[in-house]
């Protein structure tokens, strides 16, 4: 946890430097104060807002209840096993199963699970992808993750206003600097993240989300089916959504294209393979 506070605190830090930099070229000492104004706000932002933006990027609404009974009982034991508060619960209406958790705290936590996830999986399948969730926010991995998702997404944002900005006169093009800013800032985007997050994060919530529902096998059930119907149904490549793919379960892309930049997760069979060991299941 002390490991992810300092990763987040170098990336927020990291990033204020660099926009600061830039001012100082761009604009002297004018370009600086602007630049800093710039960087308190990003960051304040960031840190903030970062379940909003992810959740918004997934088109997710908060539910009661008594509209997912099943959903709230399984967080609700699982929170209350691990002694640790309730996260709000959202629900995507995306066909392609999947699952995030986001939020920069247990208490400011949320968990969101999309429409096909609810339909494909079995209550026990349900309660292990909660599991692992769960596990990302008592980890503390949920702080960096979403931090540097949010940070990705305004960082595409400024390929936007470029090339509002830095159109040709004869509004034919974004223009030199738009088409320079938009091949250069999604790969600094998915760098970044690639730089926040590490792999080996998925395989501690799978272990210790496994332990927390003890049954392994079923999450390791649910990681296959995850990942076939991600393959069957994936999500557009648009900046919002691979902004936010590393926090999900599983790969929502198809693996070409920009996604691919931002791939976060290792190998559903690898993944799966752990889990089937941790239940002493031998091929």
């Amino acid at each position: 946890m002390h490991h992810n506070g300092l990763r987040t605190a170098v990336l927020l830090g990291g990033l204020s430097a660099l926009i600061i930099a830039a001012g100082a070229w761009l604009g002297g000492g004018m370009g600086m104060q602007l630049a800093f104004v710039l960087a308190l706000v990003t960051n304040g932002v960031a840190y903030f807002f970062c379940d909003r933006i992810a959740l918004s990027a997934m088109r997710a609404r908060q539910v009661s209840e008594v509209e997912q009974p099943t959903l709230y009982r399984i967080v609700r034991e699982l929170s209350t096993e691990a002694r640790q508060p309730m996260p709000r619960l959202y629900i995507s209406p995306t066909v392609q199963p999947n699952a995030f958790a986001t939020g920069r705290s247990p208490r400011k936590a949320a968990v969101c699970v999309t429409y096909g996830l609810t339909q494909l999986l079995d209550e026990s399948e349900l309660r292990g992808v909660i599991g692992h969730e769960l596990s990302h926010v008592y980890n503390r991995d949920i702080l960096i993750s979403s931090i540097a998702g949010a940070l990705a997404t305004m960082i595409t944002w400024v390929s936007y206003v470029a090339v509002f900005f830095g159109g040709s006169d004869d509004d034919e093009g974004p223009g030199f600097l738009g088409a320079v800013l938009m091949m250069l800032l999604g790969p600094v985007a998915a760098g970044m993240i690639q730089m926040a997050v590490s792999r080996s994060r998925e395989f501690q919530a799978d272990e210790s989300g496994a332990r927390l529902t003890g049954d392994p096998l079923a999450l390791a059930s649910a990681l296959r089916k995850i990942e076939m119907g991600a393959r069957r149904l994936p999500l557009p490549e648009n900046s919002r959504l691979t902004s936010a793919s590393h926090l999900m379960i599983a790969n929502p892309f198809s693996g070409i294209g920009l996604g691919r930049l931002f791939s976060t997760h290792p190998a559903t069979a690898e993944r799966v393979a752990r889990l089937e060991r941790m239940a002493g299941y031998r091929r």
